[in-house]
């Protein structure tokens, strides 16, 4: 499965409602459960952002609607990035001349 690392950052309303972020962490692990997928991780961080998360996704579209679902709810802007395991890098890597 795809593997993402999501960097999130409260907006104002996500700030203002930060006591329920650890209920909104959880909606989350479930809708990409529902999806098919699995959310590895969440850790709440200090500087640029205030949480990454790590998950994965059965395809990129799933991943996408998934992450356009939370943004929908206003509580954070997310930054996504493609990660690549170390079996899909030596794949990526054979294909090299």
């Amino acid at each position: 499965m795809p593997a993402y690392v999501i960097l999130n950052k409260f907006t104002e309303q996500g700030i203002r409602h930060v006591k329920d972020t650890t209920k909104r962490a959880e909606a989350t692990r479930k809708a990409f459960e529902a999806a098919g997928g699995r959310m590895i991780g969440i850790w709440w961080t200090q500087g640029q952002y205030d949480s990454i998360a790590i998950v994965e996704t059965p395809d990129e579209e799933s991943a996408v609607a998934l992450l356009l679902q939370s943004g929908q709810q206003g509580n954070v802007q997310t930054e996504t990035l493609r990660a690549y395991s170390e079996q899909e890098m030596a794949a990526i890597i054979a294909r090299l001349p």
